[in-house]
């Protein structure tokens, strides 16, 4: 039997802006904000499956139109509490928010759109008294 330790796999800058479709600019920005923590070889960042697990989450977060705080939140309670009930529990909590927040905007928008129809055909019904005149 082997005793010799697998070495876990790691990923470089580049990798993870093929993967994700991310520019290293967002990346960067991911790490500023404390999203993922890439360890160091000199001057370069080697992320592991921990910051690549956390990019597709912050994706996900992000196409469902969380903020960076509200991804923050989640991410945080995970690697605090390692308490995956707690943090799914927080995060039926917050879909809850942003569906009633898309619900709204959709309403409103159906709303822009019912004005716009109104002015649209406003628009032609001169129009046509115009060419009719």
């Amino acid at each position: 039997m082997n005793n010799i330790p697998a070495m876990s796999a790691t990923y470089s800058m580049t990798q993870l802006c093929r993967e994700f479709d991310l520019t290293s600019r967002a990346i960067r920005y991911y790490e500023q904000e404390g999203l993922i923590t890439p360890s160091r070889r000199g001057r370069t960042r080697v992320f592991g499956a921990r910051e690549r697990t956390r990019l597709r989450l912050i994706q996900r977060g992000r196409r469902l139109g969380f903020s960076i705080v509200e991804i923050r939140e989640i991410l945080g309670l995970y690697d605090t509490t390692g308490d995956e009930r707690a943090q799914l529990v927080h995060l039926l909590r917050k879909i809850r928010e942003r569906r009633a927040q898309l619900e709204v905007q959709r309403r409103d928008i159906e709303a822009i759109e019912g004005e716009l129809d109104r002015l649209e055909a406003s628009c032609l019904d001169r129009l046509s008294e115009e060419n009719a005149a």
